[in-house]
């Protein structure tokens, strides 16, 4: 019998009970506390065992009269904006765990195994942005949870769920975006199209493993993401980037011209309504549609036809991509969210349902094609938050001006393959740990990412 080289491990538990207690060996025990052993493992012969420390009580949102519940996060400080991150997160961890009946989950010396292993070659990984921003109020609070049906009822209780996800640098989409796909905080305009200055996930992933073009994607709304494919980085750059869909472009393409009945689908930009940049469809774009997602132009038109919003354009070119080239690194950017900047409180909630249902609807569709069934790790995780109703300087849920803790904390999780299911992990990390992880996830090395893998996932 050998033991893990991890730390004891304090769980606590739910009054539902552990799931899997049935197979947690009991060593000692006293009141309602007990020491144990819960195997998680087995290699060459060899059982693999996680000493656990576990103690009981109903739970009500707080925890119990002996304070065990102190130590479980990292003490906070005396800074406002700190000490509101960590209610923040804590909230979301009351909120997740009453409603999904999530536990708390703590990380070990060492990875803790999900599903079953899936080598390295044969990997893939989804990552969603949910774009725009959303605040607790609309989302974990009670009285925003029935705006997220499906984040909290199908995908986060399969989830590995991270309550402080800290975005600490520019809070533009683009550049944001940029920054999460980088493990970099980008300074680049973020209304400008321009690169990114450090190399993309996707380089390192494809020069790192030798992938070819199409086995990297972005798909993308038009302003200036089309650039985020690639960064202008010395010995990486273009030739090693992802390929770019813009679905608003390909649907110009298509529709060459007469726009009226599709003009909900091509709006480019919310935040600043001075910044229109012209969208023109090209060439290689209507190759694109043809030649890459099996659609011909009419088809498109006709199935655009029928969609509400730009997310589900993107959604349905996700789709045809997905059964087309089963790309092994795929980044999905939704945008809808960022409506909120035209000050129309229906529309943001609106597209949060909207979000939430298309998040559903692409791990729904990760389950069902053969190419990805089983061997895929999906993130969703925003790009920043939005204002808070009480900073002075903000608009609330219009903006994210103000870099207020409601603006910068946000979360992420983390759902299939290799990934422990119904744990919520309070700890802080940073936005710039995302790319590190992937490259923990799909073995290779982002020697310039300024994160580090999350261990819970890596």
């Amino acid at each position: 019998m050998r033991f893990s080289a991890a730390l004891a491990l304090y769980v606590l538990l739910a009054d539902q009970g552990m799931t899997d207690s049935s197979r947690l060996e009991i060593l000692s025990s006293r009141d309602d506390d007990f020491l144990g052993l819960l195997p998680y493992g087995e290699d060459s012969g060899s059982r693999w065992f996680c000493l656990v420390v576990v103690t009981w009580f109903p739970y009500a949102g707080k925890c119990p009269k002996s304070q065990a519940c102190s130590g479980r996060t990292m003490k906070p400080t005396n800074n406002s904006a700190r000490n509101t991150s960590w209610q923040l997160a804590g909230s979301r961890r009351e909120f997740l765990h009453d409603a999904a009946h999530l536990a708390l989950g703590t990380a070990l010396l060492g990875s803790f195994p999900g599903r079953p292993n899936v080598s390295a070659k044969k990997r893939k990984v989804v990552v969603i942005t949910f774009g725009g921003g959303a605040r607790d109020q609309e989302t974990f609070a009670p009285e925003g949870q029935g705006n997220i049906p499906h984040l909290m009822h199908e995908l986060i209780p399969q989830s590995s769920f991270f309550t402080q996800l800290v975005n600490r640098g520019i809070l533009g989409h683009y550049v944001a975006t940029a920054s999460l796909a980088t493990g970099v905080y980008e300074t680049i305009n973020n209304f400008a199209s321009l690169p990114p200055e450090h190399p993309t996930v996707f380089e390192y992933f494809r020069k790192d493993l030798r992938r070819p073009a199409s086995d990297a994607w972005v798909v993308a709304p038009s302003n200036g993401f089309n650039r985020m494919g690639a960064s202008d980085y010395r010995s990486y750059g273009a030739g090693l980037g992802a390929q770019v869909i813009l679905p608003k472009h390909l649907l110009t393409t298509a529709l060459s011209s007469g726009h009226g009945d599709y003009q909900h689908l091509l709006r480019d930009n919310y935040e600043t309504p001075y910044y229109a940049p012209e969208l023109s469809g090209s060439e290689f774009e209507l190759q694109q549609l043809e030649k890459i997602l099996k659609v011909s132009v009419e088809d498109f038109k006709a199935h655009a036809r029928t969609l509400s919003s730009p997310d589900e354009l993107s959604v349905y070119v996700v789709q045809q991509l997905m059964r087309q080239e089963a790309p092994s690194l795929l980044w999905i950017t939704m945008h809808d969210i960022d409506i909120a900047h035209a000050g129309a409180y229906s529309l943001y909630i609106e597209s949060i349902r909207r979000t939430d249902r298309l998040c559903a609807e692409i791990w729904n569709l990760i389950q069902n094609e053969p190419e990805y069934a089983g061997k895929t790790t999906l993130f969703i995780l925003p790009d920043f938050g939005r204002d808070s109703d009480v900073d002075a300087g903000g608009n609330g849920f219009q903006h994210h001006r103000t870099g207020d803790a409601s603006s910068r904390t946000t979360w992420m999780m983390a759902l299939g393959a290799g990934v422990r299911e119904g744990v919520v992990f309070d700890r802080p990390l940073d936005s710039t740990d995302l790319v590190p992880t992937l490259g923990a996830i799909l073995q290779f090395s982002p020697s310039l990412a300024r994160g580090k893998p999350i261990p819970e996932l890596a």
